[in-house]
């Protein structure tokens, strides 16, 4: 195919035969071959909307000279060159170059691992090209396309539909229209129809709700109709909940430095130093304490942590996802293929002596059932003769394909005519078929949604069901009946309707291996399991009792009906104690997730039904199923199992709370370094003496000191009793009263042990006083970083080994410190001067104080918890 078809963005493609529409995109039904693909997709571009992109590189470059603390900094420099000290100006416009780096860098990492996880949980779409199905990035879709849809999808592009079955879209994006619209292929006849009306179209972005379609691509990325309201789709805002806590508070934090930072200039005043030096100390020390880089780094912590989490088959669509992650104090998981192994395997089939066949006297009672077994399914062989579709499908598909009796040839003697699709309310797929000159209707279903559309006596049928799922099976109820003729509209009360009774399939999928360990974990870490369901009760409880989600009596097993009874009030009563739910509804999904939340929990539910999508999205952390989800559930989650398993979102959890301590770690660090750098400027004029820091020694430590440890503290190894502790109270925010007390007495005593280095070296008349002071404030801060990296177990216990990355900084910084201190050229820029041996180790020894006090508050606090233990 060398054609490139010439697409006009105002052609009418619902007026058009569907024909003539593929003989317009120059392709067919078996698709476009690859290699014509890729060359549309480099005709027309990538499908997708312009403006959703992150900052661009030039952009990250300007915003690191635009804060105001930077453009007051600039301005010192300037200052600087004026009065005559022009290396006080190089100093401080290396500094901001150097600040400005390592601030583009943070940004662009964080920019880098937000788009890696926004290319991750791209979409995929199904497609034919050169006659074999396979699953492509909806982002290299083209024209001339062949996609096929299914419930759950999201339309990946716009289509002209030319075979569907039962197909209902929702396009309230587009059109406003609630009601889902129900889709056909023939072609229009009325010109200019809005969008709501052209129901052989589908369009981007739009949901698919019930059945499925095939339908050709006839525009894509801007030349959609979602494309041409992309302005309306912009991308909002990225910041995360912790950050704009933090930018809150650094907001506040700002106003109290500035405040401090006036009352210092006006002492200095009083005492008569020199105008302009005090101006520059003021304004360094406003740049040091304020800590402008928290929400970079907070970014970085989450996008990277989130990398991490993929690769345990964790994949964060939503960067609040992971700080939320901490807070987790009950994860509702569906059953199949989460906690089960989603292999299923047929163990046995039931029928009862009464089951006839009036109409099919050619089959026997054991034929009827294989044959209704062998034509109600959607699965489908790969090339390499895989079996594809839902595992319970498959499993029957490859029972009765071992059974003596089938004939393949059934397929194609009794062709599919029409179905009406599976949803999880009716619980039921009906499949008709060509029989002679009749029609052959074949349901299938769980056992009670079966007894509502049953002409047969259910009584022996339901308890035969019980016993089966008694054994931790799951069974499904096959009926049929025969039709005349088919109605016009296929509708499911007409067709679903009077069936007989043909047999029960019980099937078994155990329990994962790894998952009754998860669930112990669940437990000892302050969270609560709980399975919800749609299979019958007793498989539930079977199931819940091998991996240990029922633990004793008190553990309530509910089904959907007996839910629906009860009151909200009663429900709330009785959620707590409520571990499994069975056949349930997508709609007590939502209220099972509102429960749990106004009892003051934090909810992980699963889910991968398009109708599991309003749960997912309501609950704190929804997660959906990545091999077994569909595109809509996806689009509503908050993360994506990549490989279905329940044990998964441990992991994630255990992630979650890691990355959580080690952005507290790093405020910890960050400001009780600059409480100390505050205390010791602060203070020095009260107790009547001279401003111990120059301000190039404040930039230097604001830059160097704070920042390369404190990066590393982003590495920090996940702590052994992180789930061993219950999670963060949902009330709790970043600055707990321990974090608080922790950052006000260590900054204290930081600039304590400061202001008395100072005192004493001017009392024996030493004139490196301010060097040593310079010295005592660096290191102190580097014995504070590896001190921190526990909250109780002592460096010691921990090693150094254990984060490389902190170790390498703490080593890098102490040594640009030394070259501060004793390079001749570096000595004349930070106004330094070399120290002996012995006033060193003087200082080391002194700002070693630090250390040593917060491994004695870790110690104190290992015997509180030992003691309430």
């Amino acid at each position: 195919m060398s054609n490139q078809p010439n697409i006009s963005s105002t052609m009418k493609w619902y007026l058009s035969e569907i024909n003539d529409v593929f003989k317009e995109l120059s392709t067919h039904r078996e698709g476009l071959s690859n290699a014509e693909a890729q060359t549309r997709l480099e005709q027309y571009g990538p499908n997708e909307l312009q403006g959703t992109s992150g900052k661009s590189v030039w952009k990250l470059v300007i915003n690191q000279f635009m804060d105001v603390m930077i453009l007051i900094l600039l301005a010192a420099a300037v200052v600087s060159v004026l009065i005559g000290e022009a290396s006080d100006a190089i100093v401080i416009l290396v500094i901001v170059v150097l600040n400005a780096i390592i601030g583009f860098v943070q940004e662009y990492r964080a920019e880098k691992a937000i788009e890696a996880l926004r290319n991750m949980s791209a979409p995929q779409a199904l497609v034919r090209r050169g006659g074999t199905e396979a699953r492509v990035e909806a982002l290299a879709l083209v024209p001339g396309d062949v996609v096929l849809l299914e419930a759950g999808n999201l339309v990946p592009a716009d289509m002209r539909l030319y075979e569907v079955s039962s197909m209902k879209v929702e396009e309230a994006s587009l059109t406003g229209e609630s009601e889902a619209v129900e889709k056909n292929s023939a072609p229009l006849t009325e010109v200019d129809l809005p969008l709501g009306d052209r129901v052989n179209m589908a369009y981007r972005g739009t949901i698919v709700k019930d059945g499925r379609a095939e339908g050709v691509v006839v525009a894509t990325g801007m030349q959609t109709e979602m494309g041409r309201i992309a302005q309306l789709l912009q991308g909002s805002d990225s910041q995360t909940p912790l950050q704009k806590r933090l930018a809150k508070f650094g907001k506040q934090l700002s106003v109290i430095v500035l405040v401090i930072c006036a009352l210092l200039y006006g002492m200095g005043l009083l005492r008569g130093e020199d105008p302009l030096r005090m101006l520059l100390t003021s304004i360094s020390l406003a740049v040091a304490a304020i800590p402008e880089a928290l929400p970079a780094v907070v970014t970085i912590a989450l996008a990277l942590g989130a990398k991490r989490m993929v690769k345990q088959n964790a994949l964060i669509r939503q960067l609040p996802a992971v700080e939320t992650l901490g807070s987790v104090s009950y994860i509702c998981s569906d059953k199949t293929g989460t906690i089960t192994q989603n292999q299923m395997t047929v163990m046995e089939t039931w029928q009862p002596d009464t089951v006839q066949a009036p109409d099919l006297e050619e089959f026997s009672r054991e034929d009827l059932l294989l044959l209704c077994i062998s034509l109600n399914h959607d699965v489908k062989q790969d090339e390499q003769g895989e079996y594809l579709g839902d595992p319970t499908e498959v499993a029957v598909v490859e029972y009765v394909k071992k059974q003596p009796a089938y004939q393949q040839e059934w397929i194609q003697r009794y062709p599919r005519v029409n179905e009406i699709p599976f949803n999880s309310d009716r619980k039921r797929m009906t499949t008709i078929h060509q029989f002679g000159p009749k029609y052959l209707v074949v349901t299938k279903g769980a056992s009670e949604a079966m007894d509502d559309v049953s002409v047969d006596d259910p009584g022996p049928i339901l308890k035969q069901a019980e016993e089966l799922a008694c054994e931790g099976m799951r069974v499904i109820s096959y009926g049929y009946k025969l039709l005349d003729e088919v109605p016009h509209m296929v509708k499911e009360e007409l067709i679903e309707s009077d069936l007989h009774f043909v047999g029960l399939v019980a099937m078994i999928d155990p329990p994962r291996e790894e998952v009754k360990e998860a669930i112990a974990e669940c437990f000892d870490a302050g969270i609560t399991p709980v399975m919800i369901t749609g299979d019958h009760p007793a498989t539930a409880k079977a199931i819940a009792s091998q991996v240990g989600i029922l633990r004793n009596e008190k553990d309530l097993v509910v089904t959907g009906r007996e839910l629906g009874k009860l009151s909200q009030e009663e429900f709330e009563n009785k959620v707590e104690s409520i571990k499994v739910y069975a056949r349930v509804s997508p709609e007590q999904k939502l209220n099972i997730v509102t429960g749990l939340q106004k009892k003051g929990h934090f909810v992980s539910m699963t889910g991968d039904g398009v109708n599991d999508a309003p749960a997912l999205k309501k609950a704190n952390i929804g997660v959906a199923m990545g091999i077994t989800g569909t595109d809509v559930t996806k689009e509503a989650s908050h993360m994506i199992l990549l490989d279905d398993n329940f044990a998964t979102i441990l992991k994630a959890v255990r992630e979650g709370r890691r990355i959580f301590d080690n952005i507290r770690k790093f405020i910890k660090y960050t400001l009780t370094s600059n409480a100390g750098e505050i205390w010791t400027i602060f203070m020095a004029p009260v107790l009547g003496l001279p401003i111990p820091l120059l301000p190039i020694h404040i930039l230097w430590i604001n830059l160097v000191t704070d920042g390369l440890p404190g990066l590393a503290l982003a590495s920090e190894p996940v702590e052994k009793n992180t789930m061993k502790r219950p999670p963060q109270k949902s009330s709790e925010g970043i600055f707990n009263r321990s974090l608080s007390v922790h950052i006000g007495w260590v900054g204290l005593l930081m600039g304590a042990l400061c202001l008395g280095t100072q005192v004493w070296s001017m009392n024996i008349d030493n004139p490196k006083w301010q060097t040593m002071v310079f010295t005592v404030l660096s290191l102190s801060q580097m014995g504070h970083a590896l001190a921190i990296r526990s909250d109780t177990v002592s460096l010691f216990k921990q090693g150094l080994m254990s984060n490389r990355q902190l170790t390498a900084a703490v080593l890098f910084t102490l040594l640009l410190q030394l070259a501060v201190i004793y390079v001749p050229f570096l000595q004349d820029m930070f106004h330094t001067q070399s120290l002996t041996w012995g006033e060193l180790g003087t200082c080391l020894a002194i700002s070693s104080i630090i250390f040593f006090t917060v491994e004695v508050e870790k110690w104190v606090k290992r015997r509180r918890l030992n003691s309430d233990q």
